[in-house]
């Protein structure tokens, strides 16, 4: 009778280096995020024109933070003044994307592209006229917007002929939605962005700042990675924030599974190699 296999067991990260977290995990609550002008210029240029009832777009590499900038906005926007719906764009028709923003909204998703529209729009009055919030839509995965299907934003967005500010919208996508934003058949959506706002990869210094405050706020008291694995986890990186983490998290894995108190390069290239391409 063969013997049960056992599983591999998964190593003790905190234990190992005294931490009261795990650090380097998506799951970071908005008043542990790290805070530099990368991000903060951004966010407030968003929440100054949200402020505003405008519209604005966010370009950013994917890995650069645009999720954890999201929901930094979010907590600018209380909810007894604002409405904010949330949802990811793929590559639909105009009608399809119509029942999605319904469906958000709560509406009945049913109905010609038409109907649909002002169904929409009729929802967003009510949520500023009688609840007196103001509707906000954070379009995610914008770049993958069809042409002909992103000028349906500026429709939403008019009201009375353009006489009044009801819904804004926030473009959130990478770097190719700019030239999506270019084109002739969307420049009537591209002239009522109020804001392009942009994220770039950090550079070494910020990767370094990123890391010891990942591991600040996990309770570290003593550092775990030696000079040459700071400078290895920008390399492997090259300040994708993503990236940062897996290799940050996968080195103090594999330092924690072998016992070595400290993270030195090698180790960084190695976790770096077990990381799916």
């Amino acid at each position: 009778m063969s013997k049960p296999q056992t599983q591999p067991q998964t190593p003790d990260v905190r234990a190992h280096f005294g931490l009261s977290a795990l650090p380097f995990t998506r799951e970071v609550v908005v008043s542990e995020q790290w805070r530099m002008p990368l991000f903060d210029e951004p966010l407030g240029e968003l929440h100054a024109v949200l402020e505003k009832r405008m519209s604005a777009a966010l370009l950013a590499p994917a890995g650069s933070g645009k999720t954890a900038l999201l929901r930094a906005l979010l907590t600018r926007l209380p909810e007894a003044r604002y409405r904010v719906h949330y949802f990811k764009v793929t590559a639909l028709g105009k009608r399809d994307l119509c029942r999605e923003i319904a469906h958000g909204v709560g509406l009945d998703p049913a109905g010609t592209y038409p109907a649909l529209v002002r169904q929409i729009q009729e929802r967003f009055e009510a949520t500023l006229r009688t609840d007196a919030r103001r509707p906000v839509l954070l379009v995610d995965e914008a770049h993958d917007l069809r042409p002909d299907v992103a000028p349906i934003f500026r429709i939403l967005t008019n009201f009375e002929m353009d006489s009044r500010l009801v819904l804004s919208v926030v473009l959130c996508g990478q770097p190719t939605l700019k030239k999506l934003l270019v084109r002739q058949e969307v420049e009537a959506l591209t002239q009522r962005l109020a804001l392009i706002a942009s994220l770039r990869l950090l550079s070494r210094a910020e990767t370094r700042q990123y890391v010891e405050h990942r591991l600040r706020t996990a309770g570290c008291k003593q550092p775990p990675f030696d000079e040459p694995a700071l400078d290895a986890l920008y390399e492997v990186s090259r300040g994708n924030l993503r990236a940062i983490d897996h290799a940050a998290l996968g080195s103090l894995e594999l330092a924690a599974a072998r016992s070595i108190p400290t993270v030195d390069a090698s180790l960084v290239a190695e976790a770096r190699q077990k990381l799916v391409p």
